[in-house]
């Protein structure tokens, strides 16, 4: 069976049960608004990030450029984090503006510009991520280590089937 091949014995939903609020999809949408609204509070409350502004979906920018080298561009940081062209464009002019990251011109190809994080970036980097982790944390001990992992391994399949 090809990976876009469904039947009735593979479709989760039938058209009787199926409810677009209480899907998955929409599930995974509504906890992770939540997890961002968490975080955004968290950044706001910490003494040394305050002074920064830096959002919660920043950080996902930030996070995306300090562990990743396929994600050097706007348009590579589009596809990794599945944003819109143009609201990218604004959110790096923010980041830039707060001194976090850099855009820098491709010395082989003008065309090009990489995005790389500044001193400032790096150093604020590992706060963030700690209290990234606390709010994973706090959400996902309602289902324990075990059942996250599990979670975590399936998400990470049906991004494989995408």
């Amino acid at each position: 069976m090809t990976k876009h091949t469904r039947t009735a014995e593979t479709e989760v939903y039938d058209r009787e049960s199926y409810q677009p609020r209480e899907s998955i999809g929409s599930l995974i949408s509504r906890v992770r608004g939540n997890m961002l609204g968490a975080l955004d509070e968290a950044l706001a409350a910490d003494e040394h990030l305050a002074v920064l502004g830096v959002t919660a979906s920043q950080f996902v920018v930030i996070a995306s450029l300090a562990q990743s080298d396929e994600a050097r561009s706007a348009s590579e940081l589009c596809k990794v984090i599945s944003y819109d062209a143009g609201a990218m464009t604004r959110m790096i002019d923010r980041l830039e503006a707060k001194g976090l990251i850099r855009r820098e011109r491709c010395e082989d190809d003008r065309r090009l510009v990489y995005l790389q994080l500044t001193e400032a970036g790096r150093a604020a980097y590992p706060r963030m991520r700690e209290l990234s982790r606390r709010v994973q944390n706090r959400f996902l001990s309602a289902i324990g280590k075990i059942e996250a992992l599990e979670l975590e391994k399936q998400l990470r399949r049906l991004l494989e089937q995408s």
